[in-house]
């Protein structure tokens, strides 16, 4: 039998890199939040272990990268606060020079 994921493809996403779309997904998937037996954990080509949560579309897997500040915006999530957060956390970034951090 063939494995449905085959004919995905795959992205890794960073906390600091997900739409609202990709959010939204998480948090339909994950309702309660995820627990250590949702983490998938693999090496990436620089052979650092990652940790990540699955979520999937038609014809993507996505997985988006475990941190404090991924679970918390889960927990706090909501469509119309999502662009202020993530300028919020921008500015946290690189703050001398907001502008370019998109």
């Amino acid at each position: 039998m063939k494995n449905k994921n085959n004919n995905l493809k795959h992205v890794i996403v960073d906390f600091r890199k997900l739409t609202p779309e990709i959010l939204d997904l998480l948090v339909k998937r994950y309702p309660d939040g995820y627990d250590e037996s949702q983490i998938i954990t693999f090496r990436n080509h620089h052979d650092e272990i990652i940790e990540a949560v699955e979520v999937t579309t038609l014809d993507t897997m996505y997985l988006v990268k475990v941190s404090s500040k991924l679970a918390l915006t889960m927990k706090n999530y909501d469509v119309e606060s999502f662009d202020s957060l993530n300028e919020d956390i921008n500015q946290e970034i690189n703050p001398e020079n907001p502008e370019n951090n998109n």
